[in-house]
């Protein structure tokens, strides 16, 4: 890929980001909603920009990142290993269908009241809310990625006595990367969206906390100020995910 293409497609890509800004000045420009209630973007940034070397700010930011992180990790060990092992293993296979059935749909925050009185009010209850729905579209990612995968592939690698688990987590998983990757970006969106919802909901520190306490004391710039972050956060990690992604895929048919 050129370096022009690529600068097209980077403009295009904050094309909708400069267009909103545009749109949130245009409505603080035109008075639509008083400065207390609907601060500018330059003042919200001004703020955001400030609160950078604020320790205690970026602590904040540390604990949701690392809420975020270990939840998105638990759930890409597990979405991927079952939805590999459920491939080949119609024992896993047949005890995981019924699962998803009932499970996936369920709005996983209604599980949050049941994570805090078994799990408690720190880090482990919103580790578990990130991981429960981050889970299910890595593993149903994986899933439909492996049955798709060609059966003459680990016909051949058995054949020339490669053992069952070795041939799936080699040659199944490799061939079904694009598919895994694909639903590992959608539950990494899932996980920024959680981890901020669960802070929101009951937490002391974290971002998600930030804003709600913003809220209370009725600190409208405060308040703007961790929705920016989570978004900047999240605009990030697309950035490193896709980059990651061009990587692994190097000579997939796809790319080509």
């Amino acid at each position: 890929m050129t370096w022009t293409r690529r600068a097209g497609e980077l403009a295009v890509g904050l094309l909708p980001i400069v267009l909103l800004l545009g749109l949130w000045q245009g409505l603080v420009f035109l008075k639509y909603a008083p400065p207390t209630l609907l601060p500018g973007p330059v003042t919200v940034f001004s703020r955001f920009f400030s609160l950078l070397g604020d320790p205690q700010f970026l602590q904040h930011g540390a604990t949701t990142s690392f809420r975020l992180f270990s939840g998105f990790a638990l759930a890409v060990a597990v979405g991927v290993g079952l939805g590999i092992l459920a491939v080949g293993n119609r024992v896993v296979a047949a005890i995981l269908r019924p699962l998803i059935r009932v499970l996936a749909p369920v709005p996983k925050i209604a599980l949050y009241p049941a994570f805090i009185l078994t799990l408690g009010f720190d880090h482990s209850s919103k580790i578990a809310l990130v991981f429960v729905d981050a889970v299910f579209p890595i593993l149903l990612a994986t899933y439909q990625g492996a049955l798709s995968v060609e059966p003459k592939l680990v016909w051949s690698a058995r054949a020339a006595g490669v053992s069952q688990t070795r041939a799936l987590f080699t040659i199944v998983l490799m061939a079904a990367l694009p598919s895994i990757l694909t639903g590992c970006r959608i539950g990494l969106v899932i996980a920024c969206i959680v981890v901020f919802l669960s802070e929101m909901i009951n937490s002391t520190d974290g971002l998600g906390y930030l804003l709600v306490r913003a809220a209370r004391n009725f600190q409208t710039v405060d308040m703007f100020v961790p929705i920016i972050s989570i978004s900047i956060l999240g605009l990030i990690l697309n950035a490193a995910f896709n980059a990651l992604r061009a990587r692994l895929l190097v000579g997939y048919p796809e790319d080509n």
